[in-house]
Formats: structure tokens, C-alpha cells, sequence
């Protein structure tokens, strides 16, 4: 579908998500640094920003300088970046293989996650080198390494990535499973559970230097091959004769949505559902076509995964619910409308 041809309603919507997109992203992490068990005003978030940033050297409670610099803060912003990063994998997949219910754990990056997380926590993998993030994407990477050879040797189409992905998986879960239950004492299986449902407690300010590279080169990545995927939507066949390099760009994106799964799930755990609706979600507002859907799906990922993140932290006083559980509960029930809607415009 051509700019010409799109309907109007998408050409509006997307210069509101152009126009407005970034301050609704502020107003989203504004909202993550203010809203929590104990409410912030506003003017004291200015106040930490001031001393920070410029030296202002106004008086504030140590306390509250802490709670928003040293924890509400890079725990908004990782989130912020897990959100973008997970949306524009599901985007990136749901091109490549053509098929609507892909999302980035297809490729087994979460499952290897937990089992990378899990030997570092209960068998000592490392020696003491490396930590529970470390440990999840050594091991994210290596069940996309197996994950990609078992579909080479299949034959390497996007059948073979989806099947040696579902493989890939169930191997490393049940590898997961199998080390809980050998190894693990209550207090170690409650906390690798709690991980793997995803969590946001531990994250401070060199994750966020992590996160956010990761998922701004992601977003380039996928905003220049934007008109690539448009051609892959229509069949491998049709993009190469449409003169895409087909191998090369498939290398290049399944590399970035490999480290972007694997460098998110490494830092927060396994975040449900992100990949999965929000592509969908965004399609209903901007259209099919990549060069809108990408940014508004990055967007729209990064706004979602804040909110999910700030009812974490408020749904039951005193206590953290993990982050995933939340998406969940939301993306399942969503997912679920966008199938109704879909069969109805069908």
C-alpha cells in the first residue's frame, strides 16, 4: 500500500504519534519517577534533576533524592527501553516469518536466559565473575547459536527458524527445570521464579547504560530496513525480486532482535506479551507499513512497559508483583480483542 493510497485516519494518526510521541514518553517516565508507595510531588523531582544536572544546589531529603535518582529513575528508563526493544523484535519476526503470533522469545533467547541465569545462580558457572545478567545472556546467546544451526541445518527457511525455535525452547526450559529441582534450596528457586517472571527491583544506573544503547541502535536497525520489511510482508520471493538482499538483511535482523531479546531478558527476566500486542496493537493505529509501525511500536512499547511497571510496584502494598504477571494479565485479555476485532474487519 502506497503513502497515497493509505487511508487518512493512519496518515493522522501517525503525525500524532510523531508530534506527540516524545512528550507522551516524558510524561510516561515523569509518571514513573513520581507515582509509587511513596508519592513524590513533582517539584522535588525537579529539585534532584537541578542538583543533578546543573548543581543547583538546593536543599532536599537525602531520602527522596535517593528513591529518584538511585532507583525510581533507571528502573523507569530500563523499562522504557525493555518495552521498545521487546515491540520492535515482535515487529522485526512477525515480518521475517510472516506470521502474527511471532514474538521475540520464538527463538528461544528467553529460555536460554533462565538456564544461563539459573547455572550462574545455583551451580557457580563463572566463579563469582559473573552475575545473574551476565550469566542470561551467555546463555541467551548460545540458544541463539543453537537455535540458528538447527535451522540452517533444516534447511534455513522461516518454517525451520519457528520449529528449531519452539526446539530450542523446550530444551532449555526443561535444562532450567531440571537444575531447579536438582540443585536449588527454597530460597534460590523462589528468587530464579521471581526473575524469570521478569523484575525491575535490582536495576540501577549501569543497566540503564546498557538497556538504552541497545535499544536506540535497535530502533535504527529497524527503521533502515523499514522498506525491507515491507517487502518481506508479501513473501521471501517477493522481496528478492523486489532487489532485497534477502540473507543479508535476514543476518542483520535477526542479529538485532538477538541482542536486543537477549540484552533485555538478561537485565529484567522474561516480559511477556510486549512483543506480541503491541505490533498488533499499533498496526490497528498507523497501518501495516514499516517506516510508521516501527516507531510507534517502539513507542507505544516503552509507554506500555512503564505503566505495567508502575502497577507492579502498586497493586499490592508492601510488595512487588513481577513484572511479567502484569503484562500478562493486560496483554492476554488485549491480545484477545485484537483477534475478535481482526475476524470482524475479515
Amino acid at each position: 500500500m502506497t503513502d497515497a493510497a493509505a487511508p487518512s485516519g493512519f496518515r493522522r494518526s501517525f503525525g500524532l504519534w510523531v508530534t506527540q510521541g516524545p512528550a507522551v514518553l516524558i510524561l510516561a517516565i515523569l509518571a514513573g519517577v513520581v507515582i509509587g508507595e511513596t508519592p513524590l510531588p513533582l517539584s522535588t523531582v525537579a529539585a534532584v534533576f537541578a542538583n543533578r544536572l546543573w548543581d543547583a544546589g538546593l536543599i532536599l531529603d537525602p531520602i527522596d533524592a535517593g528513591i529518584i535518582w538511585s532507583y525510581r529513575l533507571p528502573r523507569t528508563l530500563v523499562a522504557a527501553g525493555c518495552g521498545a526493544g521487546l515491540a520492535l523484535s515482535g515487529v522485526v519476526l512477525q515480518a521475517l516469518v510472516r506470521n502474527a503470533l511471532a514474538d521475540p522469545y520464538l527463538l528461544g533467547v528467553s529460555a536460554g536466559a533462565g538456564a544461563g541465569a539459573v547455572a550462574v545462580t545455583i551451580l557457580g558457572v563463572g566463579g563469582g565473575l559473573l552475575g545473574i545478567s551476565g550469566g542470561a545472556f551467555i546463555g541467551a546467546t548460545l540458544s541463539f547459536v543453537v537455535v540458528a544451526a538447527l535451522a540452517r541445518a533444516a534447511g534455513g527457511g522461516s518454517a525451520q527458524l519457528v520449529l528449531a525455535g519452539i526446539a530450542g525452547s523446550q530444551l532449555f526450559n526443561a535444562l532450567t527445570s531440571f537444575l531447579i529441582a536438582k540443585s536449588a534450596n527454597a530460597e534460590q528457586a523462589r528468587g530464579i521464579m521471581f526473575w524469570l517472571l521478569g523484575n525491575l527491583s535490582g536495576v540501577r544506573w549501569p543497566d540503564v547504560m546498557l538497556a538504552a544503547p541497545v535499544a536506540i541502535i535497535g530502533f535504527l536497525i529497524c527503521l533502515w530496513f523499514a522498506r525491507a520489511m515491507d517487502a518481506f510482508s508479501f513473501g521471501v520471493s517477493s522481496a528478492a525480486s523486489l532487489g532485497v538482499p534477502v540473507r543479508q538483511v535476514q543476518i542483520v535482523l535477526i542479529g538485532a532482535v538477538t541482542l536486543m531479546t537477549a540484552t533485555m531478558v538478561s537485565l529484567v527476566g522474561s516480559i511477556g506479551f510486549v512483543g506480541l500486542v503491541i505490533p498488533h496493537a499499533m498496526r490497528f493505529i498507523v497501518g501495516p507499513r514499516h517506516a510508521r509501525l516501527v516507531p510507534a511500536s517502539a513507542l507505544a512499547g516503552a509507554v506500555f512497559l512503564i505503566a505495567a511497571d508502575i502497577a507492579s510496584r502498586m497493586l499490592i502494598p508492601g510488595q512487588v508483583v513481577p513484572i511479567g504477571v502484569v503484562t500478562a494479565l493486560v496483554g492476554a485479555p488485549g491480545f484477545a480483542m485484537i483477534l475478535v476485532h481482526s475476524r470482524r474487519r475479515l
